[in-house]
């Protein structure tokens, strides 16, 4: 309850201070146009193949009932871009928005609860009133998981095994599953040997969000305890409370028993599991994380990179932590590792930079991944640049970046070699297209001259990169659509139907690698 709280409190003081319609505009500023449309996108992509939610999803296109193919589909989609557009609604401001009935808003809402993709949450109401506002919020990066699901099973395929992939698989699927659900589909798959149970991969509790989205890790009973108090109340009270409502207010009364029958089905007595993303987007990042160091600074240091993010509980604000036996052990467990003594593991940890202390007569090594992180993004930031903008501007961008300050057009030049002319009109063209900024020193002495001073804005540019990547992934996933409509649509031509398979693999691979360039400027 006091996580809940310190939500409720954080939203009334952003409401208070910047006004409801600056808070509701808020997530469009932090993700931009284009992840919002890349994430309803997937919300109208994923939700379209399930084929149990209406029988009309197995139309053909020739078919005269094919436009209502997308009714279902389309609920969602707009519920989900309503939100993500406007920000946090209620369940009467979600059915003005989108102009759909309340039980149709209901509904979808229902539907992207239980796969995660929204959050319901209470907030107080004025001073006196008795019942809460439930407010309902897109969660932007459960969302953007759900093209990343081949990652996360090929994490658990790797790491615990074939059953504990069956398992997840099903949580991906479904959402949220009951224990017992979990062991009928375990068993229906026949699995052999022990069953076990990735406690570490599963997780049964749901965070809100981040301060409304990140504030609390509690369990569904604990989040929802509000919400049980006020929508399990006695038959009497209700009853007082439907006489005491006037005409005027009949309907938002009936709005009121709408939103508590949304919350009383989210609200299970049961634990109900689902996937732990934080846990995926950890084990990611270390897969990031060391493959960069690998490449720059070798192998030696690719395992002790690992080892040490291994043996830490987990990477709180990009910083990890672990003892000298925990990291020896760890590194003794890998292939290589088993030949290096303590003292290469020492020299190693130094080139890293990690720092070292002493607490209770042990060694630790902190280090923290920020750098790395840093050095994935400029990578991709300079490889952006040379396949643009060529080799000449490669050079230049990645001066700029190194000095990280303003750097004059002859000294650009005269260091990337870079003839002069060239430089100004490279220079230029990156400036105009906002990959650096640009400021004009005029200079008096014998005569005034201008002079052009150059520099990389991290902040912003790495803000421009991101929305590109998200209007990419917006393409890619759109084009993938495509193909899945036409396979359906030629299912008697197998030649046909071969060559669309093979386009759609392609397109889905290029779709996982900037997936993987995405994850380092949004999630890391």
């Amino acid at each position: 309850m006091k996580g809940q709280l310190s939500v409720k409190n954080a939203y009334c003081f952003l409401k208070e201070r910047i006004g409801r319609s600056r808070l509701s505009t808020l997530a469009v500023a932090m993700v931009g146009q284009h992840g919002i449309n890349l994430a309803v996108s997937l919300i109208t992509s994923h939700f379209g193949d399930l084929v149990a939610v209406c029988p009309l999803l197995l139309l053909p296109s020739f078919s005269p009932l094919r436009p209502l193919r997308f009714l279902v589909v389309s609920r969602m989609q707009k519920i989900c871009g309503c939100l993500l557009q406007r920000g946090t609604l209620s369940l009467q401001e979600i059915a003005r928005a989108t102009e759909l009935s309340n039980p149709q808003v209901k509904n979808g809402l229902l539907v992207l609860i239980q796969h995660n993709c929204v959050q319901a949450f209470s907030v107080p109401r004025a001073a006196g009133a008795v019942k809460a506002v439930t407010q309902y919020m897109a969660l932007f990066d459960n969302i953007l998981h759900r093209m990343r699901f081949s990652k996360l099973l090929a994490i658990v395929r790797e790491d615990l095994g074939a059953q504990c992939e069956t398992l997840l698989e099903g949580l991906l699927q479904h959402g949220r599953l009951t224990f017992d659900q979990l062991v009928v589909r375990a068993t229906s798959k026949k699995p052999e040997g022990r069953l076990t149970t990735p406690l570490d991969i599963m997780d049964e509790t749901l965070s809100l969000e981040k301060q409304a989205m990140r504030a609390a890790a509690l369990s569904d009973a604990e989040r929802f305890s509000e919400i049980m108090s006020t929508g399990t109340e006695d038959s009497d009270v209700k009853t007082e409370d439907k006489q005491d409502v006037s005409v005027g207010a009949k309907r938002k009364f009936e709005v009121l028993e709408m939103d508590e029958e949304v919350q009383a089905t989210i609200t299970e007595n049961e634990v109900l599991w689902r996937a732990n993303f934080p846990k995926f987007v950890h084990c990611l990042k270390k897969k990031v994380c060391v493959e960069n160091v690998r490449s720059r600074m070798g192998l030696d240091a690719g395992v002790v990179l690992e080892a040490i993010i291994e043996s830490s509980d987990e990477a709180k604000d990009n910083s990890v932590k672990a003892s000298i036996d925990c990291i020896l052990e760890a590194v003794r467990g890998k292939p290589g590792g088993i030949s290096m003594t303590l003292e290469h593991i020492r020299i190693v940890l130094d080139q890293l930079g990690c720092s070292s202390s002493t607490e209770d007569c042990n060694v630790f090594y902190t280090m923290e991944l920020q750098s790395i992180i840093e050095s994935c993004q400029n990578d991709e930031v300079e490889s952006l640049v040379l396949t643009r903008y060529g080799k000449e501007a490669y050079r230049i961008f990645r001066l700029l970046i190194r000095k990280g300050s303003l750097v004059e057009t002859d000294q650009i030049s005269d260091i990337t070699f870079v003839e002069k002319k060239t430089a100004q009109a490279i220079l230029y063209k990156l400036w105009n297209d906002d990959f650096l900024y640009m400021q004009k020193v005029i200079s008096i002495g014998t005569g005034q001259m201008q002079h052009f001073l150059w520099k990389v804005e991290k902040d912003s540019v790495w803000e421009l990169v991101l929305n590109h990547m998200y209007h990419a992934a917006l393409n890619l996933n759109l084009k993938i659509a495509h193909i899945v409509e036409q396979e359906h649509e030629v299912r008697q031509a197998q030649e046909k139907r071969e060559q669309l398979r093979k386009s759609r693999m392609i397109l889905e691979l290029s779709l996982l690698k900037l997936d993987d360039a995405l994850m380092v400027f949004h999630n890391f």
